[in-house]
């Protein structure tokens, strides 16, 4: 595990770059996240699927992977994958501030 400082606040990340304790994500963390992730700007699709991330993981326990993330949220596997280029699940789950989805590689 790592602590990092994102917004003036330390969180601690696992190994793979994810929240090790999703209690320690706000909102205020995500535009910092974003651009540790290459995302410059966050449109109201972007806080949409971050949303929907956070609460799929506080309802089932993890995040939907990218085929599921596809048929649930109202955006196509295509949309999700031009919102978040470098895999829309794992920067979208690392943006909400929770684990990796089960099925991320």
């Amino acid at each position: 595990m790592t602590t990092t400082t994102f917004a003036d606040r330390q969180v601690e990340l696992t190994d793979d770059g994810f929240f090790a304790d999703p209690s320690q994500w706000s909102e205020d963390l995500v535009p910092a996240l974003a651009a540790a992730d290459g995302i410059d700007e966050l449109t109201d699709d972007h806080w949409t699927v971050i949303r929907f991330m956070r609460k799929e993981y506080l309802e089932n326990g993890t995040g939907p992977n990218v085929r599921a993330h596809g048929k649930t949220s109202g955006y196509t596997e295509k949309q999700l994958y031009k919102l978040f280029p470098k895999g829309p699940a794992k920067v979208a789950a690392r943006l909400a501030g929770i684990s990796k989805p089960r099925g991320c590689i």
